[in-house]
């Protein structure tokens, strides 16, 4: 499937369903290099909520996580049946990203100490505070000491609602913004702050 044929599917799917897409297009190159390189070094267990079309997990690959070590969850059933036909060794689940601490453990993606680092594609800006915390606290409990929780926005603050980040005992760091993207991006890092 070609570069535009991607777009254009992420397109079509965000006309059916504007609510549960956080973006008209999927995310660019240059963003998926920034996601990727936010990870720590040795990054082997990885997980990707709302991955699209795929962008930022063939980035994923590209960095050298392999596939046998990397959960792809995607929501939107069309999208979900790209990923699988572009990605057919990994695992790539249809699922809600609230799910996937029992999906991890279930799937045996992830290393005993936990996944090194989670790289979501969700738009959380357009998600209740609860929402949020429930979906990133399921990330949290599948993340590893020290593991990263790695977010992009196209707003101009962090993404995670305060009082989540506050109830979750995150802390935040911006990695970069990513002017080479339509819209711009922003990328943000959260590690729990006890680590």
């Amino acid at each position: 499937m070609s570069a535009y044929s991607q777009q254009l599917t992420f397109f079509r799917e965000w006309i059916k369903h504007p609510l549960q897409m956080a973006s008209v297009l999927p995310s660019g190159r240059p963003l998926a290099r920034m996601m990727a390189a936010a990870m720590p070094t040795q990054a082997d267990c990885v997980i990707e909520l709302g991955a699209g079309t795929g962008v930022i997990t063939e980035a994923l690959l590209q960095h050298g996580v392999s596939m046998a070590q990397l959960l792809v969850l995607e929501m939107n059933e069309t999208l979900h049946a790209v990923l699988r036909r572009r990605f057919p060794q990994a695992h790539v689940l249809c699922a809600d990203a609230r799910q996937v601490n029992e999906l991890a453990r279930r799937t045996g993606v992830l290393a005993p100490a936990g996944a090194d680092a989670i790289l979501s594609s969700l738009g959380l800006l357009a998600m209740s505070p609860q929402l949020q915390h429930d979906i990133v606290s399921a990330a949290l409990a599948v993340l590893r000491p020290g593991g990263v929780f790695v977010q992009y926005t196209y707003g101009w603050r962090s993404p995670m609602h305060p009082d989540v980040q506050r109830q979750l005992r995150l802390r935040c760091h911006r990695s970069g913004m990513v002017w080479r993207n339509l819209p711009p991006a922003q990328v943000y890092t959260y590690v729990r702050a006890d680590d």
